[in-house]
């Protein structure tokens, strides 16, 4: 017997369970703002935006701009 048939409320039932959007809406907003972030540091900072000064975050993510296509030098 499978083990998902034994769980409470399982059992006998093939329909999956109902998500109201309201909980996933906040996990998605931080899921984008964190990839928004990722994407401006990967593609421009250390540029003509950039927030921070030093190269240190350019060269953290130097292989990521190349492999991403964003030129660099």
């Amino acid at each position: 017997m499978s083990d998902i048939a034994t769980l409470p409320g399982l059992a006998g039932s093939s329909e999956l369970p109902v998500v109201p959007v309201r909980e996933i809406l906040p996990w998605a907003a931080f899921a984008a703002l964190v990839g928004l972030a990722a994407v401006w540091f990967v593609g421009a900072e250390q540029g003509a935006a950039a927030l921070l000064d030093g190269t240190t975050v350019h060269e953290f993510v130097h292989d990521a701009r190349h492999l991403l296509g964003f030129p660099c030098h």
